[in-house]
């Protein structure tokens, strides 16, 4: 199982100081964040893509180019790439060129995004939203496997000859998750292709959770990818900690209290209560987490938000070390130990991916249903 973090690049005053951070600080604190990750031993960095205040990365493929080059083990991936406004003709190019940078060191997650206001900035309408992810994607798709495309449809100029470059790596394409909170629509995406499904669950409670993974888990194996336990499946998270659950709490109750995302809302202990936000010892964090599998089932990669709201760098790169040194471990096992033999232990790695290409992976067992019980996953359609 993976474990690593992601960022939304939220540029956010410290309540305790009143100090902003510029745009380029900001930019610069999420490079040192990714580094320490990787120095740390964790899995996984993922950043966001925004075009609007408050928020830096509009250009996730830099960012991840430059960190290719000065981190060794890390994946280095997004927790958004915008299927719906970006041209997938740029989406293909730039991915497959991030590909043979980080030598095949990198996938990503398709997301719609959250914020009305972008869709006109890039000529699109948010209506479209649902339609647009489909589209792109499909166009997407062929970029990476066909060498000459010819092609036609509703949201973009039509193709005619095209040839993508650079091809993928290996002539494979990057691993793809698609990302969504509460669209069916995209949990079916996932599951028509047997990608990747991200739950980024951070607002939500895990009776939301637990249902749009078993709908795609249960779409997973009607479409023939497997065993509908054998989905690849990603859960988002937030934590904070300190040794002393106390101290915890009191450290993080004033960014909480004034962060953008939930600030002036639900109190502390409510929120924590109704989603996976868990501030508290490192042994608090690992009862939440590991328990997760009990509601999604087996799962393949947990991201947790911790640079955002204000903290400080020097508490950011604390909270990482207190993960990878304390939590991931202990996570990691437990996981393994639960983990039946036929379900992936993490998703397929570029190496993997090449294999199946290849033909040196067998074909996956036959389907059983494994939706956990007691979920309705008709509802959801």
């Amino acid at each position: 199982m993976q474990f690593g973090i992601f960022s939304v690049g939220d540029v956010t005053a410290d309540p305790t100081t009143g100090r902003t951070p510029d745009d380029t600080e900001r930019v610069r604190s999420m490079l040192t964040i990714a580094r320490h990750a990787d120095e740390a031993g964790l899995d996984v960095f993922a950043t966001g893509e925004h075009h609007n205040p408050p928020f830096v990365p509009s250009s996730p493929t830099t960012m991840l180019g430059y960190l290719a080059g000065v981190t060794k083990n890390i994946v280095l991936s997004t927790s958004t790439t915008l299927i719906t406004t970006n041209d997938p003709v740029k989406i293909a190019e730039d991915y497959a060129m991030l590909q043979v940078i980080a030598d095949g060191r990198t996938d990503l997650m398709m997301g719609r995004g959250n914020t009305g206001p972008v869709y006109p900035w890039f000529g699109k309408d948010i209506r479209d939203g649902i339609d647009l992810a489909i589209e792109n994607y499909a166009l997407l798709r062929r970029l990476w496997t066909e060498d000459v495309v010819d092609w036609a449809g509703k949201f973009r100029t039509p193709l005619q000859g095209f040839t993508s470059t650079p091809r993928p790596l290996d002539g494979v394409a990057p691993f793809v998750w698609h990302g969504s909170i509460r669209s069916p629509e995209i949990a079916e995406q996932a599951a028509y292709y047997g990608d990747g499904f991200f739950h980024n669950n951070i607002f939500w409670p895990m009776s939301h959770t637990r249902q749009m993974v078993a709908y795609y888990r249960r779409r997973f194996e009607h479409h023939g990818h497997g065993r509908a336990d054998q989905a690849i499946v990603g859960l988002g998270g937030q934590v904070f900690m300190r040794r002393n659950s106390q101290d915890a709490v009191r450290e993080f109750r004033p960014y909480f209290d004034e962060a953008p995302v939930y600030g002036h809302g639900p109190s502390l202990e409510d929120f924590a209560a109704q989603t996976p936000l868990t501030v508290g010892s490192p042994q608090q964090v690992i009862d939440r987490y590991g328990a997760m599998r009990e509601s999604v089932g087996d799962y393949q990669r947990q991201l947790f938000l911790m640079d955002h709201a204000g903290l400080p760098l020097k508490t950011v790169l604390e909270q990482i070390d207190i993960l990878a040194e304390e939590v991931v471990p202990v996570l990691r096992r437990d996981a393994e130990a639960a983990r039946p033999a036929h379900v992936p232990s993490g998703p397929p790695s570029h190496a993997d991916l090449v294999a199946r290409a290849r033909g040196d992976v067998p074909t996956a067992a036959s389907p059983e249903p494994a939706v956990p019980d007691g979920v309705d996953a008709e509802a959801l359609r």
